[in-house]
Order: C-alpha cells, then structure tokens, then sequence
C-alpha cells in the first residue's frame, strides 16, 4: 500500500512538473490546446496541461537577419551581386506564428526577391550611388507586406554590390585615372601659387629699392639746397662750393679744418690744392 502511494506521489509531481513553463522578459507564449490556440502567456510561471496544452514561445526582441548574397542583373544589363541585413521586430505573436509559415525564413526570402525588383531596374552606378535610396524602398516594401505577419521592419541596410570582375577593373582603373587627373592638378595649382608669391616678393623688393633711391636722391638735393643758401653771393665761395658738389657726388673725401673746406680737397687718394 506504501509503495502504490509512493507510486502514485511520483507520477503526480511528474505531471505538475511537466506542465511547467517559464515565460522570459523578451518572450510572449502562445498556448494551445489540442492545436486549438488559447490564449498569449505574458513573462513570468505557467503551467499548462501535459499532453493536452502545449506553449510556444515566441521572440519579441529585435532580430537581425543576413540576406544571402544574390546575382542580380540591373538595368544596364550587368550582373551584379547584391546582399543585405534586414533587422525587424515581432509586434503581435499570433500572427507571426499562425499567418505565415515559419516567418523566420521567410523574412530575409522576401527581402531577396524585393532587392531584385528594386536594383534590377537601376543602372550598376545608380545603385552604388543611391544605396541610402535604396534601403529605404526595400524597407518601406518589406514593412508594408510583412505587415499582415504582425512583423515590423526596423531597418535595411545593404552590405556590398559588386559588378562583374572585369566591371570593376574598368571602373578602379577610372578611379585612378580621375585621381590622377585632381593630383596633377592640385600640383600645377601649387606651383602656379608658388611662382606668383615669388612674383609678389621680387616687386616688392624692387618697389623697396626704387624707394630708397628716391629718399636718397631727395636727401642729396636738400643737401646741396642747403649749402647754395649758406654760401650764396660769394663767388670764390661758390667755387669752392662747386667744388664740393662735384666732390660728394663722385664720393670723393673732403677734410675740414678750423678754416672750413679751404685747405685741400682729396679725390681718391691724391690731394688737390685749392
């Protein structure tokens, strides 16, 4: 009697255990019974009939999925391979499970096939341009048909489209070329400013020079003016002053005494008697 209690003490728990189900914080739990759906178990305990109910528990948070690469041939008849993340949100769990078949997989089998009507009628360099162009008409046409799947698309974004291999040694060839091309280009701007500055700087100094020539050449006159107005009407004095005149302006060296100029004049190194 003892053991058939004990027996029956197992199967018991072994039934309460077995109908136990936990519900995590990121998770909604659809429960059935007999394949009929019943009600959605929020986070925390449950417990659901063994063998009759059954849970199944469904994502919440956001999910990020990878879009196979594809061969895809644009507008200009190019073979391109194009591939995605698509990033998107259960909002209502019924329908995710109970609308489509296995949304999971058939997610990023959607994206595919609307990445290939989008790029397909865009020329290879549009499609490389207007990536930003691009993510979102494959994200507004996912979200609006995954919409009756109680699914949100976040985000798409387009990971590479690569053109043909021999496509795209013609195109890195013209990127260098063009490279080339701005380089020599920034080199002649550098030099061409390089010579101008020069330019500048060699009137500037000549515009110095003709500066000082004339300041030098104003000095002198002042000079002279001021020894034709110290000696004027005297005519020996006016020859000595002449002399002198012709002294300073062919550098040569006068020597004054306490007598002024009179005793002698040097020009060079030969002194002449006045």
């Amino acid at each position: 009697m003892i053991l058939v209690n004990v027996i029956i003490g197992l199967v018991v728990v072994l039934f309460f255990v077995s109908g136990v189900r936990i519900v995590r914080p990121v998770e909604r739990g659809l429960i059935e019974t007999l394949g009929k759906y019943k009600k959605t178990g929020e986070q925390g305990f449950h417990w659901i009939i063994p063998l009759i109910q059954k849970m199944v528990r469904v994502n919440m948070t956001e999910i990020r999925v990878d879009v196979e690469p594809q061969k895809i041939i644009t507008q200009d008849k190019l073979n391109a391979t194009v591939d995605a993340v698509v990033y998107y949100k259960i909002k209502d769990p019924t329908k995710a499970i109970y609308e489509v078949n296995n949304f999971a997989g058939s997610v990023p089998s959607l994206a595919r096939t609307t990445l290939r009507a989008i790029v397909g009628k865009m020329s290879l360099a549009d499609a490389n341009e207007k990536r930003d162009v691009i993510n979102q008409k494959v994200e507004s046409e996912l979200d609006r048909q995954t919409d009756a799947w109680g699914i949100e698309i976040i985000r798409v974004e387009l990971q590479k489209i690569e053109p043909p291999e021999d496509v795209q040694e013609a195109m890195n060839e013209v990127v260098k070329a063009e490279n080339e091309k701005i380089a020599a280009k920034d080199f002649a701007t550098a030099v061409e400013t390089k010579a101008d500055g020069e330019r500048r700087a060699s009137i500037k100094r000549a515009e110095g020079s003709r500066q000082a020539s004339i300041l030098e050449a104003e000095g002198k006159a002042k000079a002279f003016k001021l020894i034709d107005e110290s000696f004027k009407g005297n005519a020996q004095l006016d020859k000595k002053l002449e002399v002198t005149r012709d002294s300073l302006q062919n550098n040569a060296k006068v020597i004054l005494t306490d007598k002024g100029i009179t005793p002698q004049l040097i020009i060079g190194d030969l002194p002449i008697k006045q």
